[in-house]
């Protein structure tokens, strides 16, 4: 605007604004000062309620008759005995205004549910559990997989394949499996989600007896239970998992089979390209230890392929100490 300002002074507005391609509108707008209005107030509508009027309104819907009543029903009763004071509308931009708008029943409130954490730094200080269905032979028939496994070490220290949910078996599951850990009063946590097996008071009072603090996911949240879900999840994605088994007899004899491939034969990433076993086991550091001395750089091999495999091994393992068990801040449920 300020070169058109310039030019007009030499060839006039109308060429400055030509040669500019700028509207001579725009430009007689943009130079002409602007003074700032003074808002006027908003005129009071002829129909409005008076003050008196609208502590009325708010005096009948908090009254003992009405204060549980939607404004609409406060409305539709008084026309009904022939009293209008106010649309419902109105009703709700006075109660709005007094802060008085708000869920006016007596219904259940559910509380704010903090983001879940659990941190084990060892085995045998917090297992999940849960239980998943294997298809059986036709639908309509499933047989329930129970498995326990330790947080740290992805360990399955226990599972049971039955017929049924029921929280007798899972208390015979859960004590068998800390009387084999060797599980001592107030040393281990149990987290499950939130299924009746796992709040049934079978299962609480076992845990007040062997002194084992239990823990629970937040409604609705399956994030809130992730080794045991994921666990299901590297069983039932394996090539040899069939659609549908043919029988009890089958579904137990692949568990058995993938359970015991699963706690010694999988390697995980999580913790360090262990098996579970591994790490349950305590053999951890020693493997690990024998690992960085067999990868360590050769210092006169003659094989060209085993020279760059042993660079590549040190470059993105050894010298990264990837090959660690990491400690585990794991978010999993609160206590």
């Amino acid at each position: 605007m300020a070169h058109a300002a310039q030019l007009s002074e030499h060839v006039g507005v109308l060429c400055a604004c030509v040669s500019l391609g700028l509207a001579r509108s725009t430009y007689y707008a943009r130079m002409r000062p602007r003074t700032p209005s003074e808002a006027k107030p908003r005129p009071r509508p002829k129909r409005a309620l008076s003050d008196e009027e609208r502590a009325q309104v708010i005096t009948l819907a908090t009254s003992e008759e009405y204060v549980d009543k939607s404004p609409a029903a406060i409305v539709t009763s008084q026309m009904d005995r022939n009293i209008y004071v106010c649309s419902a509308r109105t009703m709700y931009r006075l109660l709005h205004i007094g802060r008085l708008l708000k869920e006016r029943r007596d219904i259940t409130s559910h509380p704010a549910y903090s983001k879940p954490e659990l941190v084990a730094r060892q085995t045998r200080k917090v297992w999940t559990w849960d239980i998943t269905k294997l298809k059986g032979p036709k639908k309509g028939i499933a047989y329930s997989l129970y498995v326990v496994l330790d947080m740290y070490s992805r360990y399955i220290v226990g599972w049971l394949l039955a017929l049924r949910e029921d929280d007798e078996l899972a208390r015979t599951l859960i004590d068998a499996a800390c009387g084999h850990e060797g599980v001592e009063r107030n040393q281990l946590i149990i987290h499950a989600d939130n299924g009746g097996v796992m709040r049934s008071n079978t299962l609480y009072e076992l845990f007040d007896k062997l002194g084992v603090q239990r823990s629970h996911s937040r409604p609705y949240c399956s994030n809130d239970n992730p080794y045991s879900e994921s666990q299901f999840k590297t069983m039932k994605y394996a090539p040899a998992y069939p659609k549908r088994f043919s029988s009890f007899s089958h579904a137990l004899a692949y568990c058995r089979e993938f359970i015991e491939d699963y706690n010694n034969q999988m390697y995980h990433s999580g913790i360090a390209m262990l098996t579970p076993a591994m790490v349950h086991l305590g053999h951890s550091q020693q493997i690990i230890e024998q690992r960085i001395t067999n990868f360590r750089m050769p210092s006169g091999s003659t094989s060209l392929r085993m020279n760059q495999m042993m660079s590549y091994i040190h470059e993105h393992y050894v010298s990264k100490n990837r090959w660690q068990v990491p400690e585990y801040p794991q978010q999993v449920s609160p206590l």
